[in-house]
């Protein structure tokens, strides 16, 4: 499936010295009955940001199941809720490599509403196979390395 480069841009995020941007409109959906946003929906907010970030790093995760039968899978998550967000805020979401290692990536991600950090989470996703672990592709590794280690 191809898409305009423009729209896909837009709606992404970006990155910058290598740290992913997304910003994300919190809608009614999102809250629980007190109008505060739900914590199952910050998993959402941070899935979205780490699908953008891979994207915009050149890697299509449908194709590169279908092409080469890898997926990612969450093996742990670690997440620190500091504020509440509320309906209608604009939130950012922030994804950056940590650390890249043989079948894993540790991924540190922000939820931010202005200056102010919301959550804080650390994300370990394995790299799958046919149902077990798989090296991440050099290609995939190289785009992937923490800036820290550029």
């Amino acid at each position: 499936m191809t898409h305009d480069a423009a729209l896909v841009a837009k709606v992404s995020g970006t990155i910058e010295d290598g740290v992913h941007r997304l910003p994300v409109r919190v809608w009614y959906e999102d809250t629980d009955f007190s109008g505060v946003v739900y914590h199952a929906s910050y998993l959402r907010f941070l899935e979205r940001g780490r699908s953008d970030f891979i994207r915009l790093l050149g890697v299509e995760q449908a194709a590169l199941h279908t092409e080469a039968g890898f997926a990612f899978a969450v093996r742990t998550m670690s997440l620190e809720f500091l504020k509440p967000a509320r309906v209608e805020d604009i939130l950012i979401v922030e994804t950056r490599s940590a650390t890249v290692a043989g079948a894993s990536i540790t991924l540190d991600q922000r939820v931010l509403r202005g200056p102010e950090v919301l959550l804080t989470a650390s994300v370990k996703v394995a790299c799958i196979a046919r149902g077990r672990a798989q090296r991440i592709p050099e290609t995939l590794r190289a785009a992937l390395k923490p800036q820290s280690e550029a």
